[in-house]
């Protein structure tokens, strides 16, 4: 199962817009606000800590680090920490690394970074593919799992939000491409089994936890954003200065 995950990975997903049954799926407008509110980033790492840290680590990220983003360490030792007892450690996974290559065939992916690598795979924002991801899954008992995924068609990795979404399916229509009828999706789904939240709150809980992933891949990136902008209203200023100084200097040569 998890072969097909860390393939598709590494080569299929550079296509950029997945197909599914016919039809391209395009990905969702990540809520980019979500970025700067401390309380959607703590949500977000609630639930990656509950529900990806079983399975996958986060090795280059340590639990300490939550605490820029508004967490005590008595918060993170009492709601976040599954895997160890330290929260100067890095985000182990809960799963014994031989055992989860002898169940699955390899080892599931590090996710510390997963945000940065799927923009440089060419998904968009990177942001906005794991949006998107998370909000396309279906159920499909043909999959090994129950379930597929329109925009990573026959993925390896089940629904772990499942309990949160519920169950739904998406609506498909019949077209014809150059002399042949196939199925395109719609843009629309169909509710199947509701689950503990809301369509509008799961979205927002996805949300939350992309933009912690988000911020977990890069956590200086906002004071990267300021510092840069500092710097070039810097250099907007002294490139004025020096064009006067400049015109002063040659003003009495001749």
């Amino acid at each position: 199962m998890m072969k097909k995950i860390i393939a598709s990975l590494l080569t299929s997903l550079s296509l950029g817009g997945a197909m599914a049954a016919g039809g391209g799926v395009a990905w969702d407008r990540f809520p980019t606000e979500k970025m700067s509110d401390m309380a959607a980033l703590q949500n977000g790492a609630k639930l990656f800590a509950n529900y990806c840290l079983n399975c996958h680590g986060a090795a280059f990220h340590r639990f300490n680090r939550l605490q820029e983003i508004g967490l005590t360490n008595e918060q993170i030792k009492d709601n976040l920490m599954f895997t160890t007892d330290k929260v100067g450690e890095t985000m182990k996974v809960a799963m014994d690394a031989k055992e989860a290559k002898e169940w699955f065939g390899a080892t599931p992916p590090d996710l510390t970074l997963v945000a940065r690598s799927r923009a440089a795979a060419g998904q968009g924002s990177g942001a906005d593919y794991l949006y998107t991801l998370w909000r396309s899954y279906y159920r499909d008992d043909s999959k090994a799992t129950g379930w597929d995924n329109l925009a990573f068609p026959s993925i390896g990795m089940p629904h772990v939000l499942w309990e949160l979404q519920g169950e739904r399916k998406p609506v498909f229509e019949e077209r014809e491409d150059h002399g042949q009828k196939v199925q395109v999706f719609t843009g629309r789904w169909e509710l199947v089994k509701p689950g503990l939240m809301s369509p509008q709150q799961y979205d927002s809980a996805v949300g939350d936890m992309v933009a912690y992933l988000n911020w977990m891949a890069e956590p200086q990136q906002k004071q990267r954003f300021n510092l840069g902008v500092g710097v070039l209203v810097f250099l907007g200023i002294f490139a004025l200065f020096a064009w006067r100084l400049n015109a002063a200097y040659w003003k009495d040569v001749k």
